[in-house]
């Protein structure tokens, strides 16, 4: 059995954590939000840095980031929780092309605290954690709260578990997920192999804000070809969604806590992103997102596994 390691070093300027476990390594900068930037199986790679750590300080998303406290686009610039109203009009947040707040407010200024590094057996681990406490955040999102993130590799697979839990005595509202950026290392990205499980399409209005229908599709494993995808998932039936082509497969597990897929197929790039969401988007202004209440926490896991396949 091959033993799980960790490895602390100097990347392309700032300090990163890589967990190996057997041919699997993969690669955090808790000093930029926790952002992955490498994940290898045997030397090659799956996850793409597009624009690299300069387009991530300028508010863009790359390799793969942690969107929080809100995943993909606000349909407003005000939302409620509760009894708490927000104004987000005025404050220095990233907006998409239509002036709507994008991403959340989590970026490569927030340093996460590192709470545990481990390697056991075959398994290598990173823990972390972030408070979400200080003034410029909570303009924006007014829940104070502390996120904890869990990554393990397993020689296998690299699972990722994070958690909310409210710090102070309001209920916070989780609308939080991930954004990213994978690719196969052989082969265009018109043969590559799109597999989706059944599932709801969320139909999306110009600005990419849902309208409030759904409807079912079934499940495809199709090249992507031409296709362009920038949509919204329900995911009703499996739970398993991947590319393939030449040999290689990329999946990614969506576990408890990520009902939602957005699936982006950014033009021009040849890479996929297959998003896991805790809540569709807008979901702080439909008021469709979980809450936690004080005393309680909400955890949300999801598993990404790369492997070589017989043709």
């Amino acid at each position: 059995m091959t033993s799980g390691a960790v490895r602390v070093r100097q990347w392309r300027g700032v300090a990163a954590i890589t967990l190996v476990s057997g041919e699997l390594e993969a690669t955090f900068v808790p000093e930029l939000n926790m952002l992955g930037t490498s994940l290898r199986l045997g030397g090659e790679e799956y996850l793409a840095v597009p624009g690299g750590l300069r387009a991530y300080r300028h508010g863009h998303t790359t390799g793969f980031p942690l969107l929080a406290p809100w995943a993909n686009r606000l349909g407003s610039l005000a939302y409620r929780s509760g009894r708490v109203g927000v104004d987000l009009a005025g404050l220095p947040l990233h907006t998409d092309g239509n002036g709507l707040p994008i991403h959340g407010t989590m970026s490569s200024r927030d340093a996460w605290e590192i709470v545990t590094l481990a390697a056991r057996g075959r398994r290598a681990r990173l823990q972390a954690s972030f408070d979400y406490d200080r003034p410029d955040l909570l303009a924006a999102f007014p829940f104070p709260h502390r996120l904890e993130t869990r990554v393990e590799l397993d020689g296998r697979s690299l699972s990722i578990a994070t958690s909310v839990t409210p710090t102070g005595r309001r209920p916070v509202p989780v609308s939080f997920g991930y954004h990213p950026y994978l690719r196969l290392p052989r082969g265009g990205r018109p043969g590559w192999r799109l597999h989706l499980p059944k599932r709801l399409r969320l139909e999306l209005d110009e600005r990419g804000v849902p309208s409030g229908r759904r409807t079912f599709v079934p499940a495809e494993n199709e090249p992507i070809g031409s296709r362009a995808f920038d949509d919204l998932f329900e995911l009703v039936g499996g739970r398993t969604l991947s590319i393939e082509a030449n040999g290689r497969r990329l999946s990614v597990e969506y576990g408890a806590g990520y009902p939602f897929a957005q699936v982006f197929t950014p033009p021009g790039k040849r890479v996929v992103c297959l998003e896991p969401m805790t809540a569709p988007t807008n979901a702080l202004v439909t008021r469709e997102c979980p809450v936690v209440h004080a005393g309680e926490t909400f955890t949300a896991r999801f598993r990404i596994r790369p492997e070589h396949v017989s043709r």
